[in-house]
């Protein structure tokens, strides 16, 4: 039987031709600037192969070619490699934490209130900060403190910025959001449009979390899944560098399978281990 290239039955490349994927990852690099070697080698490989697969394509060499042949190909691939995979209130029970042991300690500070969502993809976490500090001012009588807030959404896929910025989103992205968020903050869909009062204080910029620095200032810091694609060595000068981003008395979430390595576990303290929730002390 005669298969078409996108289902051949082949052994996709996830250990081995180390000299192939270094060439691929060098071009990659050289063509649009993604710097690859920051990635844990089965995750890079893993994610690659999924491009492989779809195209037919047997080994690195052969994939690279393709990537000369077919320039388009590289926005399918980046955005596999990119991880743009959200949804609107995420693992609510890490919501509810963050409504109930993060919000009340960061209303009582003065002042303008900076909140980063770090790999933010297509703007689905940005925004649910958005709503849930809108729904707590409301809820507590201070709907005047939500216009305190500036959600900073940031990730390194252009797409998926633009996506964001326009704030429409398919079911998909809403299966796990209250039905009163859903309808309270959505225009009836689908798509659904989030509505421009929880839109306006959401900004999208494009940040390398590798090579560019954190902003300072920061007073919560949202980065979940993220960084468990990344070696060590990284991890732990990104710890480092949300550390630093943070004032004191700032909070960093992460996500629920990553946990603080290197000298972080000595400058954060825990607030709810199970969540994933730390604080910088003040």
């Amino acid at each position: 039987m005669n298969l078409p290239p996108p289902y051949l039955p082949f052994t996709l490349p996830l250990e081995g031709d180390e000299e192939e994927l270094e060439r691929l990852k060098l071009k990659i690099e050289r063509d649009r600037g993604f710097n690859c070697s920051f990635y844990k080698d089965k995750c890079l490989r893993r994610r690659i192969a999924v491009r492989m697969r779809a195209r037919g394509q047997r080994s690195f060499a052969d994939y690279a070619s393709l990537l000369d042949r077919e320039p388009a190909e590289y926005d399918h691939l980046l955005d596999t490699l990119t991880i743009n995979v959200t949804k609107f209130f995420r693992n609510i029970e890490t919501w509810h934490a963050v409504e109930q042991q993060v919000l009340p300690p960061l209303f009582a500070t003065p002042g303008p209130l900076k909140v980063w969502s770090a790999g933010s993809a297509s703007g689905e976490e940005a925004y649910t900060v958005s709503i849930l500090m809108r729904e707590w001012a409301e809820k507590h009588h201070r709907r005047g403190d939500a216009d305190r807030v500036r959600v900073v959404g940031t990730d390194i896929d252009r797409k998926s910025l633009e996506n964001a910025a326009r704030g429409s989103y398919p079911d998909l992205s809403l299966t796990e959001t209250p039905p009163h968020i859903r309808q309270r903050w959505f225009s009836p869909g689908p798509p659904y449009c989030i509505r421009p009062e929880a839109q306006k204080n959401v900004s999208f910029v494009r940040r390398d979390l590798i090579s560019e620095r954190a902003e300072g200032g920061q007073n919560l810091i949202f980065c979940r899944n993220v960084v468990i694609y990344f070696d060590r060595e990284i991890q732990e000068r990104l710890f480092k560098d949300f550390y630093d981003a943070l004032v004191p008395g700032g909070f960093l979430v992460m996500g629920k399978v990553e946990t603080l390595v290197g000298v972080a576990r000595t400058l954060f303290r825990s607030v709810n281990n199970r969540e994933r929730i730390f604080q910088k002390p003040a």
